[in-house]
């Protein structure tokens, strides 16, 4: 206050990274690269055997991916909510959208390799 010997400061508070948003990237990278192994085992074992192994990696796979959308998502959710000044402010929108696409990648990529593990196990 102008006049008097008492005065108000506001700390600016740099942004933090979200850790949804890191979470959200590294699951869809995880995610990505059991579909990897979903290909190989599907495709390598295809006396039959191939094709049960490949569908256990897919669950792992599939349950990465989807936890790798719905983390991205809520990271881009606690990103864009307005916070008053004294509050923490988070960042790292493109990590969020990043780990996103990732995850639905994967998760496609996971079911597809499954589908292929299935198509060679069955002729």
């Amino acid at each position: 206050m102008p006049g008097t010997p008492f005065g108000v400061v506001h700390l600016d508070v740099p942004a933090v990274t979200s850790g949804l948003a890191v979470g959200s990237l590294v699951a869809g990278i995880v995610s990505v690269l059991v579909s990897l192994l979903v290909v190989c085992v599907g495709l390598v074992g295809a006396d039959g055997d191939g094709a049960w192994a490949a569908g256990a990696f897919t669950v792992l796979g599939a349950l990465t991916g989807a936890g790798a959308v719905g983390a991205g998502l809520f990271g881009l959710r606690q990103i864009r909510r307005p916070m008053p000044p004294p509050a923490v402010r988070f960042a790292g929108r493109g990590l969020a959208w990043a780990g996103v696409s990732c995850g639905g990648a994967g998760l496609l990529l996971n079911l597809g390799g499954l589908g292929l593990a299935l198509l060679v196990g069955l002729s």
